[in-house]
């Protein structure tokens, strides 16, 4: 029997997408990652409060926030494969599931004096190595969209992100001044719980597609070779295989390499701004609020308009180009307006080089594996966040602010110069 092929511009059709369709689905993924990032913000604005509350130092909130870092980057491409294996559907209601355990915890914490509140609130930290919505949507999206459209619908998950930056920062302030710092971390609990049972009752099953385009040999296997036995979810080398294949490992590292410097000045961005900038907390949430309303413009509006018009390499050279040209503005940056000024092209360059990379990756691996490779790109910024803190305070303690520009000037040099030499491929379906 023939299969028959998704009609162009549409991507493979997934079985069981039940009533709501390929629209419905995509919209319900869209609408869960906000909720997700919402609550995760949420969470953001009230940490420095409860760990002063709680008497921590920096010293062990720093420790904290590295815990967080490390289960996330551990947690990553393990969560990407049981996703592969076991289905959107179980992906989501466990990310929501384990997020429901972390604000549980950290409602406790918020508690009475008479509970044991920094226990509650490092123990809170666990839940997080499961937590990863943003993967799971990236997986969805990347089923049930073709690869000419897929770089325009992941780049609208940073209007999910925008949208999570403005109201989570907004609803943590607003509810924790009027009714305590135990309010958000409820509200977020109830939320989650929520998104946890529209996701077991609404996300299907599976969103692997069923066409001719889904059911190709995995790269690097010859056709009609019998499938080898399946790998379990811990299965480390399974994971570690797809860097291996073709084409795959560069992209992954200048994704890597090419955002760390800018990831270490945002790690540091709540001590710059206040050491450097002297911005009072209203002015900072003010400066987030306006990253987050350049994110929401960039992926939301640009990337979709640019990735029609050029290719995935150009725009990943682009993004290199301007982070250069950004580091070298850094250098210089003496003020607040200095930094607005930048921020433009910072937020372009973080952006399209996110968006663009995990485009190409998911695009080289088979589609039952795309889970797990966007897995491994939501590890890279957990990576940053775990070694950025120590790096970055040394640096900055060090060489003041600058030496964020002049590390982001020599790295992107260096990876330009690399992207420069390697031949563009002729084949769009292919990074290789």
């Amino acid at each position: 029997m023939r299969t028959a092929r998704a009609p162009r511009g549409q991507g493979p059709r997934p079985h069981g997408l039940g009533a709501l369709g390929r629209p419905g689905v995509l919209l319900l993924t869209y609408t869960l990652t906000t909720l997700d990032l919402t609550c995760l913000f949420m969470q953001f604005s009230i940490m420095p409060y409860l760990a002063q509350r709680l008497g921590l130092d920096p010293v062990a909130f720093g420790y904290q926030q590295t815990l967080f870092g490390v289960l996330q980057l551990l947690g990553g491409p393990l969560f990407g494969r049981f996703a592969d294996q076991r289905g959107a559907r179980a992906a989501f209601t466990l990310s929501f599931l384990a997020a429901s355990a972390l604000f549980l915890l950290l409602a406790a914490a918020c508690g009475p004096a008479a509970l044991p509140g920094v226990a509650l609130l490092f123990a809170s930290r666990l839940p997080a190595a499961l937590m990863h919505t943003m993967p799971a949507a990236q997986m969805v999206i990347t089923d049930l969209t073709a690869p000419a459209e897929r770089p325009a619908a992941l780049g609208r998950l940073g209007l999910c992100f925008g949208v999570g930056v403005i109201l989570g920062s907004l609803l943590g302030g607003t509810l924790s001044t009027a009714c305590g710092i135990q309010c958000p971390a409820v509200v977020a609990l109830v939320a989650n719980l929520l998104g946890a049972a529209v996701s077991f009752a609404c996300i299907p099953a599976s969103t692997k597609g069923a066409s001719a385009d889904a059911q190709t040999n995995p790269p690097g296997r010859p056709p009609g070779a019998p499938d080898g036995p399946k790998a379990g979810v811990f299965d480390l080398k399974a994971i570690s295989r797809l860097l291996l294949l073709p084409g795959v490992l560069p992209v992954f590292l200048i994704k890597v390499v090419s955002g760390f410097p800018s990831g270490l000045f945002m790690v540091m961005f709540s001590i710059i701004s206040v050491d450097f900038f002297r911005l009072e907390p209203a002015q900072a949430g003010y400066l987030m609020s306006y990253f987050g309303v350049l994110q929401m413009v960039v992926q939301g509006l640009v990337i979709g308009r640019l990735s029609s018009c050029f290719s995935e390499w150009a725009l990943l050279r682009a993004s290199v180009l301007a982070f250069g040209l950004v580091g070298l503005a850094m250098a210089l940056m003496s003020s607040t307006l200095h930094f607005c000024l930048l921020a433009p092209g910072l937020v372009f360059s973080l952006c399209t080089l996110n968006v663009v990379t995990d485009a190409m990756l998911a695009k080289a691996v088979a589609p039952s594996d795309t889970g797990t490779m966007l897995g491994l790109c939501a590890s890279v910024q957990p990576l940053t966040r775990t070694v950025g803190p120590t790096l970055g305070g040394l640096l900055y303690r060090s060489f003041g602010v600058a030496i964020f520009g002049h590390v982001q000037v020599v790295v992107n040099s260096l990876v330009l110069l690399a992207l420069w030499r390697r031949p563009v491929p002729h084949s769009s379906a292919h990074i290789q």
